[in-house]
Parts: C-alpha cells; sequence; structure tokens
C-alpha cells in the first residue's frame, strides 16, 4: 500500500493499492460490484465537477488483454498510463504484465512516467483472511448478516487436505471450486481442457479420435493431479479440484472400443495407486435437461451438439462408480433447482451438505 498526496485538489492524503482479482463476472457486472462495494463502505456521490476526498475508489485498470469503450466502463483504464500513483502500486504486482493497447510491460510504461507525484510505501499490509464472505449481485444486501457470515464460518477448512468437485458436462464444478477456493483460501486446482487439442476435433470425430482424447486427457490428470494436490501449498488451508482422475475411465468406458478400453484400463490402473485420493469426493447431480441448458448459456461452439443421450451415458457412468466405491468419502449433492453461482442461499446450502459430509467421518 502506497501514501500518496491528493492529486488535481486539495484534501487528504490517499492509501493506494492494486490487487489481482479472479472472477467469473464481466467486466460491467464486475464494475457495478464495486460501485455497491463503494456504497456500503459510505462513499458518496460528488458534489461538485472537480475531484474531491472520498472513503474509498475502486477502479478497473485491466481486464485480461480486454479493450473496450464504454460509456460506464473504459478498459484498460485511460488514465492509469499517466498517473504514478496508479503505476507503481500495479508494477508492483504485475510488471510483466503487457498493456493490450501499448503493446508494452507494465514496468516499461511506468518507468517513463514523469514521477511528479511523492509515492512512499507505507508499513501497512493488506492481508487476506482465511475466512471471508463472498458476495455478489443481489446478495449485497446480506453483506452485514451475522447469520450469513456464522454459516460459512461453518465450513470445516481445518479437517480437509483435499477435495475433489466432480459433476456432468456443464453441472457447475468448476465455478464451485472456484468459489470455494476463494472463500476459503484453497488452493484451486482446475481441468485444462481447453488446452487439450483433441477435444474440438473429438466432436466432429468421436471414433476417430476418441483414443488420442482420452490417452491425452489420462496423462495431463495424473501429471496435474501429481504436481498440484500432492504437493502440499504452504500458502493456503487446503486443495479443492474441479475433477478427480476417475472421471477419465467414466468417459472412456463410453467412447472407446472394448480393446481399446481394455488397454486404457490397464494403464489407468497404473496411474491411479500412486495417486492421492481426495478427503471427500463431490457429484454434482444436475438433469440432462438443465445441463444441455447450462452448456447453451456458456456459449462453447465445440460443445453445441452435446446430445442428451451422450449426457445420460455419463451420468450412468459416474452412478455405476459411485454405487461400487468402497474407498472413498462420497456426497452426491443434486443441484438442479439450485443455482450457487448467483444465489448466495443456494450456496450456503452447498456448503452445508459438504461440510456435513466432512463432519460424519
Amino acid at each position: 500500500m502506497y501514501e500518496v498526496p491528493a492529486v488535481g485538489f486539495s484534501g487528504n492524503d490517499f492509501l493506494n493499492s492494486c490487487m489481482l482479482v479472479h472472477s467469473i463476472k464481466e467486466p460491467l457486472e464486475t464494475l457495478a460490484i464495486l460501485q455497491q462495494i463503494e456504497r456500503i463502505m459510505g462513499r458518496q456521490p460528488k458534489a461538485g465537477t472537480t475531484y474531491e476526498n472520498r472513503v474509498i475508489d475502486l477502479d478497473i485498470l485491466l481486464f485480461d488483454d480486454i479493450v473496450m469503450d464504454e460509456l460506464e466502463l473504459q478498459i484498460p483504464h485511460p488514465r492509469m498510463v499517466d498517473r504514478d500513483f496508479v503505476m507503481k502500486p500495479l508494477n508492483a504486482i504485475a510488471s510483466d504484465v503487457l498493456h493490450p493497447v501499448f503493446k508494452k510491460s507494465i514496468a516499461s510504461l511506468w518507468f517513463n512516467i514523469e514521477l511528479s507525484e511523492v509515492v512512499e510505501r507505507t508499513g501497512i499490509s493488506l492481508l487476506k483472511s482465511k475466512r471471508f464472505l463472498k458476495y455478489t449481485g443481489n446478495d449485497i444486501a446480506s453483506y452485514q448478516g451475522q447469520n450469513i457470515k456464522t454459516q460459512m464460518n461453518k465450513f470445516p477448512v481445518d479437517k480437509l487436505n483435499f477435495i475433489a468437485i466432480e459433476g456432468n458436462i456443464g453441472s457447475g464444478k468448476t465455478s464451485l471450486a472456484m468459489r470455494i477456493s476463494e472463500d476459503y483460501n484453497g488452493k484451486c486446482v482446475l481441468e485444462r481442457f481447453a488446452d487439450n487439442p483433441f477435444l474440438p476435433l473429438f466432436y466432429e470425430d468421436k471414433e476417430r479420435y476418441s483414443f488420442p482424447l482420452e490417452m491425452s486427457f489420462l496423462a495431463d490428470r495424473y501429471q496435474q493431479l501429481s504436481d498440484d494436490v500432492a504437493q502440499h501449498d504452504l500458502f493456503t488451508n487446503f486443495t479443492v479440484a474441479d475433477y478427480y482422475v476417475i472421471k477419465s475411465l467414466i468417459f472412456s468406458n463410453i467412447t472407446l472400443e472394448e480393446q481399446e478400453y481394455a488397454l486404457y484400463q490397464r494403464l489407468f490402473n497404473m496411474m491411479y495407486k500412486e495417486l492421492v485420493k481426495p478427503d471427500l469426493y463431490v457429484y454434482l447431480y444436475q438433469t440432462e435437461e438443465r445441463l444441455l441448458e447450462n452448456i447453451k448459456k456458456r456459449g462453447r461452439d465445440y460443445e453445441q451438439n452435446i446430445e442428451a443421450s451422450y449426457l445420460a451415458q455419463i451420468q450412468q457412468g459416474y452412478a455405476n462408480f459411485i454405487r461400487s466405491q468402497k474407498d472413498l468419502k462420497i456426497k452426491v449433492i443434486d443441484v438442479t433447482n439450485l443455482d450457487f453461482v448467483n444465489n448466495q442461499e443456494d450456496y450456503l446450502e452447498v456448503l452445508r451438505q459438504i461440510s456435513e459430509a466432512i463432519a460424519a467421518g
């Protein structure tokens, strides 16, 4: 955090800082949430047309590599590269990031700014709480509700090392894993499906690309779970993943021919016994109809031809696995009528069910 004299008017010193935020929201949605936070903290509308003292001022400087020019929001922030009090704290956390318009690093842009303001680093530290309330959209009104805080604090972080969240395509497993990791300082491990070059080819020609797709997924999942889950992170409380390697066996049993699957299963069994097992395996159940709605909504081109019958096969594969398991602690949660991404009460209900499963031992 940096202490900066008021710029453009005569007023109190400012405390400035920059932070990196991960969000599933779009830029304008994010801006609306930031403005709600400002109002909750007591910021008042400007009395005049000039700059003035304010209790808090939240700005979006960059949003991935997006460039937008709307009446409500301009990204990148149009005046950021002219302000030492912005670029200095930004350089401290994102020096190598490229400005999407100037195509130069933050470090090089900051280096060329005329240092007209006195910017002093303070001894104040912004520490991320291990447990904090997350709020979005309409849930902002509940921010001050002690009941929600109490429920959030009941999540048994101290009893977890590794939790795996699975579900069918479009079930929301990634969104839930990300939200739990953010709210409880967890290390989030996300499946790298988007980087798999065989995936779009598979949806075009399943017969030809099934085996290379499943083999590449198996190798990548094994490596990621070995590297990211088995190695403990001192700065996080636990690890949460949006998949577990068992999904390799479930999907391959659907897509591969009998002889291919037999070979695949041998390789899988050799890898599986080397991997760390989750303390809790959560399966998010949704009906095929709801899954298709979610798939259509998120708009990935290569998924738009997925049929309900294929989702039903996957659902049955998970059901068979869950019924046959004796070594894993498993919790199935029906989220068909829950919107845990946008509704705080639904999210708390999912947390409640996970907490009960963990406490059950």
